[in-house]
């Protein structure tokens, strides 16, 4: 870039003529700004399957580099090794790292694909301007077409749309191409695919659920702590879940985990009433919750952060639920198999470990055992119904967006919410509602029902047949016969009629001086 220097002595150098640029509306900006903000799961979701990726290339390379050492040292052990069985045992150790060598460069390729996909995304963003908004909207839609349709097992079709539309590093087919595999699965009343991607995911399931029942806790605390620090009204499973939370757990969660210092201070009290205290280096916050009823008791936490309590024994073991619920599966199918000696060694090894925490769950399931497939006893006969296979279905989908960090509903139906609860009026509900109106349609009606009735002040207006608004540079007029249509399309009825205005939906016909001009309130 050329710069110019200012001349010497007295003179004043000439200023340049500042080009005058158009501001983009403000409107726009806001609208763009909003719009962004919508876009954390499309930067989350490349990120976290790329942390993925680089995760189990660690651990490819910490097993084979842990086995080819353990194999040096083994052989430099051996006094009685000879020569062609050290030769041997030399050859056997390279085709390893031959082996792992291509290994590592399949996985620095996946690598390098996978951050070019979250770099494309962020370029993405960052062209996101004002001036090209609507181009850019445009592809956003195509973006959330592709999310919906992946979401609703139409793979062929967003695999096509993506494709004619050049965004396939813009959407996650690749990711939701690995929960086919399971869906799949699943559908077809097998779980091992389904218990792989648990033990694959192992780690990050136990971190999602140590944070989700952490930030319930501190909601349940909140909630509890009320009516001037004081719960009147507690339910029995409440109070006695506090108090088994007391003995069972927090008695135990002493010692350092995390950079974390726990110290059970003070426990009194029995179920409905009683307190402990329980304090640590640092606390960042004190979450107080009342047992019982006014000063009956109280229980302190001291909170250290999220990730802080993975090592507790009472957020341990609240675990992902959908592995322990396809272990129920897998046993209930034994039963449906009158393979019982199996299913009773299936529970002993797989079930056991989840007693402390799904006991209810579990004695209900090994009553099976006694009722058989063919019983009639509703409770334990729904236990054997097909559609035990959709729940599973709908808990994995739920446990994969949480992972990935998604929205648990499609970003399609999160969208046409936000528009339809701009229109969402009692109107809109009845039998005479226009069809133009997109809530006159059963589908968008159901998905509005949960949303509020938008606040409007004032009436509007569409006309019936120029689908304009009416307002004050086009004011409705109002036929003899009570319907009310925009000036606009009038005066150009009145122009081609000779001054004739016929009503479309009832066929009357009256001259133009007969028009009334109505006022919006």
């Amino acid at each position: 870039m050329e710069m110019n220097s200012l001349p010497n002595g007295n003179s004043t150098p000439s200023t340049p003529p500042v080009p005058t640029t158009t501001s983009p509306p403000s409107s726009k900006v806001g609208q763009l700004a909003e719009s962004l903000r919508l876009e954390h799961q499309f930067l989350r979701v490349p990120f976290e399957h790329y942390k993925k990726t680089i995760r189990a290339n660690h651990r490819v390379v910490e097993k084979e580099m842990s086995s080819v050492m353990s194999g040096v040292s083994d052989a430099a052990d051996r006094d009685d090794l000879s020569s062609d069985e050290a030769v041997n045992h030399l050859n056997s150790l390279v085709s390893r790292l031959q082996g792992l060598k291509r290994k590592l460069e399949e996985g620095s390729r996946v690598e390098h694909l996978q951050a070019q996909r979250c770099r494309a995304r962020l370029d993405h963003l960052e062209s996101a301007d004002a001036e090209n908004l609507s181009e850019w909207n445009n592809m956003r839609l195509k973006r959330i077409l592709v999310d919906y349709m992946l979401r609703m097992s139409y793979y062929d079709t967003a695999v096509k749309l993506a494709e004619s539309s050049n965004i396939q590093d813009l959407v996650d087919i690749d990711v939701f191409q690995e929960a086919k595999k399971v869906i799949d699965a699943l559908q077809n009343k097998e779980v091992a695919p389904a218990l792989a991607w648990c033990a694959d995911n192992k780690s990050r399931l136990k971190k999602s659920r140590v944070k989700l029942i952490f930030n319930v806790a501190i909601e349940l605390v909140f909630f509890l702590n009320i009516d001037n620090g004081f719960a009147v009204n507690l339910s029995c499973n409440t109070r006695r879940l506090l108090h088994h939370f007391c003995l069972s757990y927090l008695s135990r969660i002493q010692g350092t985990g995390n950079g974390m210092v726990w110290h059970l201070v003070q426990m009194k009290g029995g179920i409905g009433k009683g307190y402990c205290t329980l304090v640590g280096k640092k606390p960042l916050c004190l979450m107080p919750c009342v047992l019982g009823k006014q000063n009956e008791g109280i229980l302190t936490l001291s909170r250290y952060g999220c990730d802080t309590l993975s090592n507790a024994n009472f957020f341990y073991q609240w675990q992902s639920k959908f592995e322990f619920q396809l272990r129920l599966q897998e046993f209930v199918e034994l039963v449906r198999a009158e393979n019982n000696l199996r299913a009773i060694t299936y529970a002993r090894k797989y079930l056991a470990p989840w007693g402390s925490t799904h006991m209810k769950e579990l004695q209900r399931v090994f009553v099976t055992l006694a009722y058989k497939s063919t019983t009639e006893c509703a409770t334990y006969k729904v236990l054997f119904e097909p559609t035990q296979w959709d729940h599973l279905v709908d808990l994995f989908k739920q446990e994969f967006c949480k992972l990935y960090g998604m929205t648990l509903e499609p970003l399609l139906n999160i969208y046409l919410q936000a528009g339809l609860s701009a229109l969402k009026t009692p109107y809109c509900y009845e039998d005479d509602c226009t069809k133009e109106d997109p809530l006159s349609q059963e589908s968008f009606r159901k998905l509005a029902l949960p949303l509020p009735y938008s606040k409007q002040h004032h009436s509007k207006l569409v006309c019936y047949i120029t689908k304009e608004l009416m307002d004050t540079e086009n004011p409705p007029q109002v036929l003899p016969n009570g319907y009310v249509y925009s000036t606009k399309a009038l005066e150009e009825m009145a122009k081609k009629n000779d001054g004739k205005i016929t009503c479309p939906r009832t066929g009357f016909v009256c001259n133009y001086k007969d028009l009334v001009k109505a006022y919006i309130s």
